[in-house]
């Protein structure tokens, strides 16, 4: 598991004077499962792919159980993207072991078996539903043990059926492994039903314009009463929260000011 803590300056889009981030600053707790949700194009995809690496960030904005994300110990990183990102050429199995090529035929089994894919391991992906990818693509990131695992909208474009049944297997693995988890999503239903915490993040340049735990007993289902009298009670409060709006005087002393 990884403490994260987050203290972004400003960031620019590359040959543009429009920033797409910050200031932002939060921390994450080992094993804690938080939510970003915030309006399309706040940077949230952005955000996740500096925590990787994917994206540059100055010295000391990101760090891991206290070092910068340059210096970081060892620490193991899941990303699951919004596709798949799978192979087409390559088997299931060897899209695991592109992750951890010394996979035996028996570990891989083991972690198909696990988000439902027993005795898919000689399939290629042009065989596989869109919900059966997205299986594959949640066991190559557990398949590493991961310390911090990211996901950025990981269900979307999925039919309902088989998104409740993707969150569900999500929560149970996060159970089973407890890596530190940062979600990305639009879908309130879903942040209340799988996370610790939700970070409200206003229109860009995002800044965190809410920080809410949730407290509600697991496990959740996205059609319980208790998730939706929460929900409705949040934004009865907080008017205007999913576009990312400060719309009332709590929001404002929060953030320290108008976005």
């Amino acid at each position: 598991m990884v403490n994260l803590d987050i203290a972004l300056q400003s960031k620019f889009y590359a040959n543009s004077p429009d920033k797409v981030l910050g200031p932002l600053s939060f921390s994450v707790s080992p094993g804690e499962f938080v939510a970003l949700v915030g309006p399309s194009g706040a940077g949230k995809t952005t955000l996740l792919n500096m925590i990787a690496a994917l994206q540059s960030c100055a010295p000391g904005e990101i760090k891991f159980n206290g070092y910068p994300l340059s210096g970081k110990p060892d620490c193991k990183i899941g990303y699951i993207f919004q596709q798949p990102r799978l192979m087409p050429w390559l088997t299931v199995a060897d899209n695991l072991r592109l992750v951890k090529p010394d996979t035996t035929e028996s570990d891989i089994e083991a972690i198909l078996t696990k988000v439902g894919l027993a005795g898919k391991s000689d399939l290629y992906p042009k065989h596989l539903s869109g919900g059966m990818q997205r299986r594959v693509s949640i066991a190559r990131a557990f398949l590493t043990e991961p310390d911090l695992l990211l996901l950025d909208e990981p269900f979307v474009s999925l039919d309902a059926p088989n998104a409740d049944n993707l969150r569900a297997l999500l929560g149970e693995l996060w159970v089973e492994h407890q890596p530190t988890v940062i979600f990305v999503t639009h879908d309130l239903n879903e942040a209340i039903q799988l996370a610790d915490r939700i970070l409200f993040l206003s229109s860009a340049p995002a800044m965190v314009i809410l920080d809410k735990p949730v407290d509600l007993p697991r496990p959740r289902a996205v059609d319980d009463s208790r998730l939706q009298y929460w929900k409705n009670d949040l934004l009865s409060e907080h008017v205007g929260l999913l576009e990312g709006a400060l719309s009332d005087p709590v929001l404002k002393l929060i953030s320290g000011g108008d976005v």
